[in-house]
């Protein structure tokens, strides 16, 4: 038996002063990354300060696509079932994320994916991802 994907609502996230770019590149469509201006390293969670070096940090564009690292489908928490994963990037950072636009049971470790938007209850769309 397969189980389909049914849209979930998504809470509306914070929009702050140091999370600004990140969301209103989220309602065009671009996935951002942070990135550090002195060694270069992408990281996620997002931060003003390198977790490797502690230097100053930009938000630069990421491609958006990935592949599934690890996840898990849940069916008797809510009203539907859905797939909670960690995504890495392209880029080498690693996110938890929902996995979309698919039947639940072909999600797999490895799968290729690529960064849609979920719309929020009044905010800014969430990033998801779905089989590229």
């Amino acid at each position: 038996m397969t189980t389909p994907y049914v849209p979930m609502a998504h809470a509306a996230p914070d929009e702050l002063p140091d999370n600004q770019a990140f969301w209103q590149a989220a309602r065009e469509g671009q996935l951002l990354v942070r990135h550090c201006k002195a060694c270069g390293k992408p990281h996620w969670y997002p931060r003003s300060l390198c977790p490797f070096c502690l230097g100053d940090t930009e938000w630069k564009p990421a491609s958006g696509l990935g592949e599934v690292y690890s996840y898990s489908i849940t069916r008797r928490a809510g009203p539907q079932p859905y797939c909670i994963a960690y995504v890495r990037l392209d880029e080498g950072v690693t996110m938890m994320t929902h996995i979309v636009d698919t039947d639940l049971d072909s999600v797999r470790i490895g799968q290729r994916v690529r960064v849609r938007f979920a719309e929020t209850e009044g905010g800014p769309p969430v990033p998801v991802f779905a089989p590229a």
